[in-house]
């Protein structure tokens, strides 16, 4: 076979160029490392890479997730932890206040310790984190999620959603605890009132406590049920207690309603999971059968009220000054729970609607103000001003279930600045109070203290996420090192090899070109 002089050097050219090119990614890759530098030197090994790619990227977006919540779970429990330590004090102060040997001028500056403390309570539950959000505001980072209000209590104005961040492909965790699970949801322990309403002129023979709820189950099950009750004492040791239908329920009183009418101090009558404490104030000369009875209560649970405000944006200045239920039947059947929003549609005209407001609301009822009084689904308030239309008003419904530790604080200072001036009814009066707040301290402690357990736990479980995507980090980074770095071993092999064969094609070349006619002339 004969092979032209152009054959030969296009073949020899060719093979030099092929093994150059071999020599010179051979080299590169023994000064890299890197074996696989685009999809054409490995198109499955690439593939496998840019999944790893993606799964690094996010392994990473974990590690900072991870970091931002430590940082605001280390925040939110140093601020809950001193919220604890301020409700410590506020119980060794209600303690102490209610000391026999205290005098009014000792309980009033014991109530001044309880408004510096009420002061930093607020203060440390409106704290801002390290970017200048509000801590306990859920989603509302720029609202301060606790008010006082004209009335002297306290408005959540924050919401109940959590602010979550991705640690893991199928893990999430709340960065915040809201405000509304960590203080404003502590359960009432003080929720039922007792009234008076016979003799029309109060005596003071007879001191019938408001309730302490001693048993959820049963208040919630029995006691709501039969609600009022009315209490009667028919005689000098017997009270006797019918429920709203007129049955006798006194044998589910303790000592089937038997009281001592010599005893000097508080007698407990617990009743379907409320405990009241009962004080006789006997003159000179009294007869037990003859002077109790007559004296009759009323017995319930706390009636709901509302809180309403305007809001900012509202044309004209009117305020609601007043509000109460005035149709118990149309409130409980339809206005909305928790909170609502009254909106007029003109001077007169308005619409009740369940919070939030947004474009898609549909109207719970609608009315027309009569005189100055709006009356939305039982419940009526009183306006100051003419309204305009598109004004707004917030109603908050408080339900009396719960209380916030703020108004739990705000009432016991009150109480303790009320002086008794050593009157038997006002000191008996200022124990049912202290007992109410120590029942609400605890109740607010324990809610405190499960919202602390909820960002432990939440802290403990990003520990354990966290050394899982370290694991992870670490194995993604080996499987792509696998993947793309080369041995240097068998690179520098690899490598010696191809500069050999690229020498031997120069040589041949050589060789073999002298092997023309032109050579032998």
């Amino acid at each position: 076979m004969r092979i032209s002089t152009a054959q030969f050097y296009e073949s020899s050219a060719a093979n030099y160029q092929k093994n150059f090119a071999n020599v010179v990614k051979s080299s590169e890759e023994a000064s890299s490392l890197v074996r696989v530098n685009t999809a054409a030197d490995d198109p499955v090994g690439a593939s496998r890479l840019l999944q790893l790619g993606q799964q690094a990227s996010m392994l990473d977006q974990y590690a900072a997730n991870t970091n931002t919540l430590k940082a605001t779970l280390g925040t939110t429990e140093a601020v809950m932890t001193s919220i604890n330590n301020v409700l410590t004090r506020a119980k060794e102060l209600a303690v102490s206040a209610g000391n026999a040997g205290y005098t009014d001028a000792d309980r009033q500056a014991t109530a001044s310790e309880l408004g510096q403390i009420e002061e930093q309570l607020l203060s440390l539950m409106n704290s801002k984190d390290e970017n200048g959000k509000y801590i306990f505001s859920g989603s509302k980072g720029d609202t301060a999620p606790f008010s006082r209000n004209s009335d002297g209590t306290y408005s959540y104005n924050g919401d109940q959603v959590t602010l979550d961040l991705a640690i893991g492909d199928t893990m999430s965790m709340a960065t915040n605890s809201t405000g509304w699970d960590a203080f404003q949801q502590a359960i009432n322990t003080s929720r039922s009132q007792v009234t008076m309403t016979a003799p029309a002129v109060n005596d003071n023979r007879v001191v019938l406590s408001n309730g302490q709820v001693s048993s959820d189950v049963s208040y919630n099950s029995k006691f709501r049920s039969g609600e009022p009750y009315t209490v009667d004492f028919v005689s000098g040791t017997q009270l006797k207690i019918t429920d709203s239908a007129g049955n006798d329920v006194t044998s589910e009183a303790s000592q089937g309603g038997a009281f001592d009418p010599a005893s000097k101090t508080g007698q407990a009558v617990n009743f379907r999971g409320v405990e009241l404490t009962l004080n006789l104030n006997l003159q000179t000369g009294d007869v037990p059968g003859t002077v109790l009875p007559g004296h009759t209560f009323t017995l319930a649970a706390k009636p709901d009220t509302f809180t309403a405000t305007r809001s900012p944006g509202n044309p004209s200045a009117a305020q609601v000054t007043g509000s109460s239920i005035t149709n118990a039947a149309d409130y409980h059947a339809s206005f909305p729970n928790g909170s609502a929003i009254v909106k007029f549609t003109s001077a007169t005209a308005f619409d009740l609607y369940a919070a939030p407001l947004t474009a898609d609301s549909k109207p719970v009822s609608s009315g027309t103000m009569v005189g100055s009084v709006a009356t939305a689904s039982g419940v009526s308030f009183t306006l100051s001003g003419t309204p305009g239309a598109d004004d707004q008003f917030s109603v908050a419904v408080n339900t009396h279930e719960t209380q916030n530790i703020l108004d739990t604080v705000s009432q016991l200072k009150t109480a303790l600045n009320t002086p008794t001036n050593g009157n038997p009814v006002a000191v008996q009066q200022l124990q049912a109070s202290l007992a109410a707040g120590l029942g609400n301290l605890a109740s607010g402690t324990d809610q405190l203290s499960s919202a602390l357990s909820s960002v432990g736990g939440r802290g403990q479980a990003l520990a354990t996420q966290s050394d899982t995507n370290q694991s992870l980090t670490l194995a993604n980074a080996q499987t792509q090192s696998s993947i793309r770095d080369s041995d240097p071993a068998e690179v520098m092999t690899r490598l010696t090899l191809q500069q050999t064969m690229l020498q031997a094609s120069q040589l041949a070349f050589s060789k073999i070109a002298q092997l023309g006619l032109f050579n032998k002339v």
